[in-house]
């Protein structure tokens, strides 16, 4: 199969697959499948993720077992004999494979798939090396195989590369493999007396994912659970992209230690996007310590920490923390209605508590709307005078206890501007708490709004918790104020970005602009370019640079300053030259023939002192009163090039005020890179400052990303620094760049 579609790929991709130590095969399986559909961008990755079909893995007709046991004490007799109990559950028929085995719990025993009285659509392999195995499962056209088998890409580079061995058979093979380094956990037993939309889970530890499975003990149903393992084939991508698809599937929780491609994962959160599910995920490698365990563990690129969080949210996947968050996040996203408005109201039985959580809340992001004057009149006729019911509403403890409870509730609920109902309980106190407890249940049923109790006692035994709020399916019980905030905020979130979502990839370019073509000639493999020449780059892409000549004579240097117009800013120009500032190569405000003269002089003795070989020095036209940004292009080892954009000068290394974001994206997210800076308040305009050309800047930020997307792998890096904006109307400039070829 390799060698039937690799001409599918283009050279520049073929390059980056190999530089960053990505798995081939894996990515040129869905090249291929995009291919042939004509489904590529401009630099020839695919557009759209495909959808795995996995309904017989999930659940199959028929099942090999090879290296069945029943010879107790061997781990391959527990795990057989969970098999038969899942298979029987799903409706499988299980066939034992052994080579020295007449049955295996009474089953007849095959001693190779070859000799299986049916072709099965399932092989789970309990053998130390699965590899010599997958040939002989193809022969036999096994539609997915199983490998629990440790000691590949976790273990170093000897594991890694009997990994890729194994990972190119089945490749070649034809089926899909789950594993290897996986578990049992695809194969637990799920509750079936549970309704409603279901959480699906995946992960690439088995642990981990504990936590979410256990969900069902509290009444939230599951679906499937992959655990995925070291990925060698099916990786979390395929899973997501599966069940986004799955008419049962409310939400998808994930447990990610590594990404096995990005390109892959975003087109699979994408796909979700645009099917509405959310994806709530605990990515590990914050930190570099999390990252090397996490590699340590699975073999896996971790990727910069800031382009994964960032590529994130830019496809609506919710990024969580912890296993607590992804528990009660997953869940509230899997069950709760769309909202009928994004206004939160927090209902106590405490002042002190309703203004604590309040004031979390509004730090966190959400919306606390006061109530109206009329509302609140409504309110006073069962909660005493003295109170505030603006919002918190502060009951004050004894309308609880009575018929007066469920009048409070049913009034907010019935307030247009209110989504979201939360009540937090910190502690048991049956007089109040119970009551409370059955008329929020009881009021939930007859809203289509999110109602949501905090039950704060540490206990958790009591019956208003156990019984009254976890046997509703309409209430969102959390344990925490800070979980609660956490999933009230991504469903609020979560709902308003599926309705303004559109697809980045269906306006992705499918061919070069006529930029491309200008820019291609300017570049030079393996090379740093001067600043003039970087600044061509920029001028083929539309993007505004001063006016400025390269010149290589003082007397050059005067005619140039002349026909630019004075003041003017003399800079040494060349390919190896990054850091001009620091070396004294940059002069400003230059405003006659002799200082020009003289600097030319100057800037080029101080370049033979320092050892720079120079193409020229660079006249340009002086740009004054802006605001400095920078925006750059680097390239992720997982996701490929990523367009930065932040505050310019020295800002940018000093305060790290800076915003990325994954191509293709469109104008929406280039706003919202600005909007995530913590300076964007001098685009606004400080001190009585005027506002500069934001639209212009924005402007800038795409045309950089259609660069990156068009030359790819072809540019390492970009580096526009300072891009002056101007004021409103005026437009941009860049004054400095560097590019760096590859």
């Amino acid at each position: 199969m390799l060698g039937s579609t690799h001409g599918t790929l283009t050279t520049d991709f073929r390059a980056r697959v190999v530089a960053c130590g990505e798995e081939p095969y894996a990515i040129v399986h869905s090249m291929a499948a995009a291919a042939a559909e004509g489904d590529l961008d401009v630099s020839g990755r695919p557009l759209h993720a495909p959808v795995p079909d996995l309904d017989r893995f999930f659940r199959p007709e028929s099942v090999a077992v090879i290296g069945a046991s029943d010879t107790e004490g061997r781990p391959n007799t527990g795990i057989t004999r969970q098999l038969i109990g899942w298979a029987e559950r799903v409706g499988a028929r299980l066939h034992p494979v052994h080579p020295s085995r007449k049955s295996v719990f009474g089953r007849a025993c095959s001693p190779s798939v070859a000799d299986l009285p049916e072709q099965v659509d399932l092989a789970v392999l309990l053998v130390g090396d699965p590899l010599p195995v997958i040939e002989e499962l193809a022969q036999a056209k096994v539609k997915f195989a199983v490998a629990f088998a440790s000691g590949f890409a976790e273990t170093g580079e000897e594991g890694a590369a009997a990994q890729a061995r194994l990972a190119a058979a089945v490749e070649r093979s034809g089926l899909r493999l789950l594993g290897p380094n996986t578990n049992l956990n695809a194969f637990e037993e799920f509750r079936d007396d549970l309704d409603g939309p279901a959480i699906a889970l995946i992960s690439q530890s088995g642990h981990q994912g504990r936590p979410v499975y256990t969900l069902q003990e509290l009444g939230v149903r599951l679906s499937h659970w992959a655990p995925t393992g070291n990925e060698a084939d099916l990786e979390t991508a395929d899973f997501i992209s599966y069940f986004s698809q799955r008419p049962e599937v409310g939400a998808i929780a994930c447990y990610v230690e590594g990404l096995k491609d990005g390109r892959s994962f975003l087109l699979a959160a994408d796909r979700a996007a645009r099917a509405g599910v959310p994806v709530v995920a605990v990515k590990v490698g914050r930190t570099e310590a999390g990252a090397r365990t996490a590699a340590s563990h699975t073999g896996k690129l971790t990727g910069a920490d800031q382009v994964v969080d960032a590529a994130m949210r830019q496809f609506g996947v919710i990024r969580v923390d912890g296993l607590d968050e992804l528990q009660d996040t997953a869940a509230l996203l899997a069950r709760a209605r769309k909202p009928l408005a994004d206004g939160v109201v927090v209902y106590s039985i405490s002042g002190g508590t309703g203004a604590h959580f309040s004031d979390l809340a509004t730090g966190a992001g959400l919306r606390l709307p006061a109530l109206s004057e009329e509302k609140q009149r409504e309110l006073h006729e069962w909660i005493p005078g003295y109170l505030s019911v603006a919002n918190p509403v502060d009951n004050g403890g004894h309308p609880v206890g009575d018929w007066r409870g469920r009048k409070i509730i049913d009034a907010i609920l019935a307030d247009p501007a209110v989504g979201v109902l939360i009540c937090p309980i910190t502690g048991p106190f049956p007089p109040m708490s119970d009551k409370l407890a059955q008329d929020l249940v009881d009021a939930a049923k007859t809203t289509d709004k999110l109602v949501c109790v905090v039950w704060g006692s540490p206990v958790g035994t009591e019956d208003a918790y156990r019984t009254t709020l976890l046997g509703s399916s309409r209430v969102a019980t959390f344990r925490t104020f800070g979980n609660c905030i956490t999933a009230v905020k991504a469903y609020l979130d979560h709902h308003r970005f599926v309705a303004s979502y559109r697809s980045p990839f269906d306006e992705a370019p499918r061919t070069p602009s006529p930029s491309f073509r200008k820019a291609q000639a300017l570049m030079r493999p393996g090379q740093q370019l001067s600043e003039h020449a970087a600044k061509q780059l920029l001028r083929a892409y539309g993007i505004r640079v001063p006016r400025e000549q390269l010149v290589t004579s003082a007397a050059a240097a005067v005619r140039a300053a002349g026909q630019v117009g004075y003041p003017v800013v003399m800079k040494a120009s060349g390919a190896r030259l990054a850091h001009k500032t620091e070396l004294g190569l940059v002069k400003v405000g230059l405003t006659s023939a002799s200082q020009v003269r003289d600097t030319y002089r100057e800037l080029t003795d101080i370049a033979r002192y320092e050892g720079v070989e120079l193409d020229g020095i660079l006249v340009c036209q002086m740009v004054e009163r802006g605001v400095e940004m920078m925006v750059g292009v680097t390239q992720d080892a997982l996701f490929g090039p990523t367009v930065t954009v932040g505050l310019g000068g020295v800002l940018v290394e000093v305060l790290h005020d800076a915003a990325v974001r994954v191509p293709p994206f469109g104008e929406d997210q280039a706003r919202s890179m600005l909007g995530e800076l913590r300076g964007r308040a001098l685009l606004e305009g400080v001190r009585g400052g005027p506002p500069v050309d934001v639209d212009a800047l924005v402007e800038v930020v795409l045309r950089v990303q259609r660069m990156a997307l068009e030359l790819g792998d072809d540019l390492a890096e970009l580096d526009i620094n300072p891009l002056m904006v101007l004021g409103r109307g005026q437009g941009a400039v860049a004054l400095d760049a560097l590019a760096v070829c590859r």
